[in-house]
This record gives C-alpha cells, structure tokens and sequence, in this order.
C-alpha cells in the first residue's frame, strides 16, 4: 500500500462528463468488438443472487471499509436527533458499512435495510452491533419482492441507493424505483450514489465483457451499469420523482511513485416524490 506522501486524491462536483482521451475512446469501441451472447446473458440474470452470494462468501465482511463518509455527502443525514430523519431504508446494505456507522451517530435512527443477498443480510444480523429495536434486516429482490412486505406504506423519510442500482438490470430498474417509491413518505426523499459514465473501471473492460449499452459484466458474475446525469434524471422522472440535485463527482487518485492517475467517475443525486398537479 501507496504511503500517504506517495498518494492523494482530489474531487469535485460537476454538470458536465467526463471528456475521454482518444486512447480512452478507442478502449470503448473496442468493448464492441465482442459483445455478451444473448444466451449468456440471460443465465447471468437468472444466476444474478448467486453471483452476489459467492460474492459475500469469499470476501465475507472484509471486503468494503465503512462509509463514514455518507454523513458528509449527504446533508440529509446530518440533521439534530430532533429535526434530523426518524427512519431510514437503505437498499443494498451489504454487511452493513453503512448501517451500523449510521445507527452509532444517531441514537434516534430506526433503520430498515436490504440486500438481494442472502448470505449478505445473515453477516449484518450476526454483527454484534444488530439490534432489532434500533433496525431490521431482510433479503428482497426489488426487482420483484414487495417492500411493503417488510416495511410500512409511507413510512420511510430517507432511501439511500449507494452502489445498488447499477447492479440491477436497466430493463428492471424503473421497477425497483417504484417499489422504493410506496414506503418513501410524501416528504421524504432518495439519497444517491454510483457509477458515472466515463469511469476508470467503465474503461478498463476488455471486449468480452460488455452486455449493453453502459452495463458490464465483471470476471465473478456480477454486473455493473454506469450512468450519465441524463439517464438518471430520465429514470426517476419517469417513476414520479422530482430531481432535487445531480451532479457528477469527479475524482482523481494519483499514485505519485507509480506516477499513475486513476480518474473516478460517480453520480450522486436526491430525488423527492413529484408533486401532484
């Protein structure tokens, strides 16, 4: 590992993607010199929660560091224990690096949280923080599993989506986003973040992995979507919420003894339900 002198990072906030080098480009349209067969596609779908368990089973609960760094992003969660959120539904919690920081820094939190996998919400419920006055941890696909299953019409002030939505098929995500939308209070509001178009990791796959346009299939089976400002505003127009914020965040990790520059690419947003007319 890089020491701190040898490696830094900046970031900022943009309304603009990122520009690609011509090498860049090149990569990109070589991506389309052999595209995933139909038929391996539909296995990947059909295979998608085991791909995510194999995930969690390898890297158990090592594998994410804790994202302390939400409360900074988001203002949202930053409220007073009096005026701040009351409950919360976070979706893709993983092992619950986002889940259990959150519940430590807000005494008055009640957090409901989810994953597709299985072997994902067992890690969270066997932490020896999980305490089910304070949260409530479930397997839902939100792709098809009603949430209203498990949580209260309405109920919810904050949804955060951190590195999820890309995981899910484009052809299934407005699906999710209306499932989302029936336990989100009418003042509530969704908190956002993932990959952006134009990003390291967008670029670096190798023809052979491109399902379609934007989405990815990674060596271990899972997949990845990478979003422009466009498509995602287009998408939570079109389940019924109002764009509050969006924006690209850009980010540049420089390794200054390898003297490589790593350019990260994310869209972070809030979106709030559309008002009736």
């Amino acid at each position: 590992m890089a020491s701190s002198d040898e490696k830094s990072w900046s970031q900022h906030s943009s309304a603009s993607q990122r520009l690609l080098s011509e090498d860049e480009q090149a990569k990109l349209e070589h991506q389309n010199s052999r595209i995933v067969s139909d038929f391996k596609q539909t296995k990947l779908e059909r295979e998608a929660q085991k791909h995510w368990d194999v995930f969690y089973k390898r890297n158990t609960t090592k594998f994410f560091k804790d994202r302390h760094w939400t409360s900074r992003e988001f203002e949202d969660l930053c409220g007073s224990e009096q005026k701040g959120p009351k409950t919360l539904l976070e979706v893709g919690c993983g092992v619950g690096n986002f889940l259990f920081p959150l519940l430590k820094d807000n005494s008055s939190l009640y957090i409901y949280a989810c994953d597709f996998s299985p072997r994902a919400v067992q890690f969270v419920k066997e932490n020896s923080l999980y305490d089910e006055s304070r949260c409530k941890a479930f397997q839902c696909d939100l792709t098809s599993d009603d949430l209203l299953a498990y949580v209260t019409p309405s109920a919810v002030d904050v949804v955060t989506m951190i590195f999820v939505l890309s995981a899910i098929h484009p052809d299934k995500m407005l699906q999710s986003l209306l499932n989302i939308r029936k336990v989100l209070a009418p003042s509530g509001c969704i908190l956002f973040r993932d990959y952006g178009l134009h990003d390291f990791a967008m670029i670096r796959f190798s023809p052979g992995s491109k399902l379609d346009e934007n989405f990815y299939v990674r060596q271990d089976g899972t997949r990845s979507y990478f979003f422009s400002r466009e498509k995602l505003t287009e998408l939570f127009n079109e389940a019924g919420f109002e764009t509050e914020k969006c924006d690209y965040i850009l980010r540049e990790t420089i390794n200054k003894k390898e003297g490589v520059c790593v350019p990260r690419v994310f869209v972070q947003g809030k979106f709030t339900i559309r008002k009736r007319e």
